[in-house]
């Protein structure tokens, strides 16, 4: 399979200053904010060439991103790979032995069914598939 890297995702305590920050640093505005309840989490987008950088704050003292920053800080927090079919490289990756962290896919950001693998299986990078729903 050749994948496209889709978006590479950022965990970030403020998402405000990190906007700021993030334009800053690659001389581009973010195009996109958007919200997402089931994640618990605030996204803002930027693109740059042809991948997307994702930073992903918190909604939730107790949510994911809360827990991973208060872990390890604040910093890259996924690579998310675009396939063509979420279910059929769900299936055939459980069947490789990945510990995939959705049993289905769920709704994610920018219009994407999502679904994690275990950073485990993935020399401790959390990996991302994504398929656009548009």
């Amino acid at each position: 399979m050749n994948f496209k890297v889709e978006h590479i995702g950022i965990a970030v305590k403020d998402l405000n200053i990190s906007i700021s920050l993030y334009e800053q640093l690659l001389g581009s505005p973010c195009y996109k904010t958007e919200s997402v309840p089931s994640e618990k989490v605030d996204t803002a987008f930027f693109l740059q060439d042809h991948t997307k950088i994702e930073l992903v704050a918190s909604t939730d003292p107790a949510g994911v991103i809360a827990k991973f920053i208060e872990k390890k800080g604040e910093g890259l927090h996924h690579i998310a790979f675009e396939v063509p079919d979420i279910v059929a490289e769900m299936d055939r990756l459980k069947n490789a032995g990945f510990t995939l962290l959705n049993e289905q896919p769920k709704k994610g950001a920018d219009h994407k069914l999502v679904c994690f693998i275990h950073p485990k299986n993935c020399n401790g990078v959390l990996i991302e598939l994504c398929q656009s729903t548009h």
